[in-house]
C-alpha cells in the first residue's frame, strides 16, 4: 500500500463519516498530501553527502470554501499529513532542521480547488508526540503509562470481550515506547509476534483480541514560550 493509500485510510479511520459527507467538491485531501510531498521534493537541498535538509514549516493556502472545509476535520487531517511528510522525508532521506509545522490558511485570492504551499526551514525542538489510533478514534498519550483493556479501570476502554479488564500498558518517557502484557488471557502479538515485554517503534501494531491498535509518533514543531512564533 502506498502512502497516498494509507494516507486516505488513516483519515478515514480519524474522522469516520465525516470524511465522505465533507468532501464533494473542491479541494480533496489527498491533493493536500501530495501538494505536500511536491513541495519537499522541490525545496529539498543537498548540504553535505550524507544530509538533504527539506524545509519543516510549511503552510497550505486554500480557497476560504475549502479552507473551511477543511477546518471541519479538526487535527485529524493535521495529525495525518503531518504523518505522511514524516514518512515520505525517511523514504527519501531527508532530514529537518526541527519539528514538522503544517497550518492551513484561507486565502480570498485563491478560486476553488486551487492549493498554494509556503514552506521554509525554521530551527527548533521537536515535540514527539505519540498516539493511539483504535478502532477510528485517535488517542493521545498524555500520560507515561496508559492502561487499555475492556475494564473501567482502564484509562482506555475496549468493547472487546476477547480482551482482559487490564491486557496491556503503553509506556512513553518522551522519545522511546514499550508496551507490557499484563498477564491477559488470551495474550497480545506486536507486529504479528506474541510478546509480554517490548519495545514499541512507530507504526507498530498491537493485537488484542479483535482489536486492532496502530502506535504512531508524530515529530511536531515545539511552540515557543509565550505562544509568538
Amino acid at each position: 500500500m502506498g502512502l497516498l493509500d494509507s494516507f486516505e485510510r488513516g483519515l478515514e479511520r480519524a474522522v469516520g463519516g465525516a470524511f465522505a459527507k465533507t468532501f464533494k467538491s473542491g479541494v480533496q485531501p489527498l491533493e493536500i498530501s501530495a501538494a505536500l510531498r511536491r513541495e519537499l521534493d522541490t525545496k529539498a537541498a543537498v548540504v553535505s553527502r550524507d544530509r538533504i535538509l527539506a524545509p519543516n514549516d510549511l503552510t497550505v493556502r486554500l480557497s476560504p470554501a475549502d479552507k473551511q472545509r477543511m477546518d471541519a476535520l479538526g487535527e485529524a487531517l493535521i495529525d495525518e499529513l503531518t504523518q505522511l511528510v514524516q514518512q515520505h522525508a525517511a523514504a527519501q532521506r531527508y532530514t529537518f532542521p526541527g519539528g514538522i509545522r503544517i497550518a492551513l490558511q484561507a486565502d480570498e485570492s485563491l478560486s476553488e480547488g486551487v492549493i498554494r504551499v509556503d514552506s521554509t526551514s525554521v530551527k527548533g525542538a521537536v515535540r514527539w508526540n505519540p498516539v493511539l489510533d483504535i478502532d477510528g478514534k485517535r488517542y493521545p498519550l498524555l500520560a507515561s503509562r496508559t492502561v487499555i483493556g475492556r475494564g473501567s479501570e482502564a484509562d482506555i476502554t475496549l468493547d472487546d470481550p476477547g480482551t482482559s479488564r487490564k491486557h496491556i500498558e503503553v509506556l512513553w518517557d518522551g522519545t522511546r515506547g514499550q508496551v507490557n502484557d499484563l498477564g491477559s488471557t488470551n495474550g497480545s502479538t506486536l507486529n504479528g509476534e506474541p510478546f509480554t515485554q517490548a519495545a514499541l517503534p512507530p507504526d507498530s501494531v498491537i493485537e488484542i483480541g479483535r482489536t486492532r491498535i496502530l502506535f504512531r509518533v508524530l515529530a511536531q514543531a515545539d511552540p515557543p514560550r509565550g505562544g509568538a512564533r
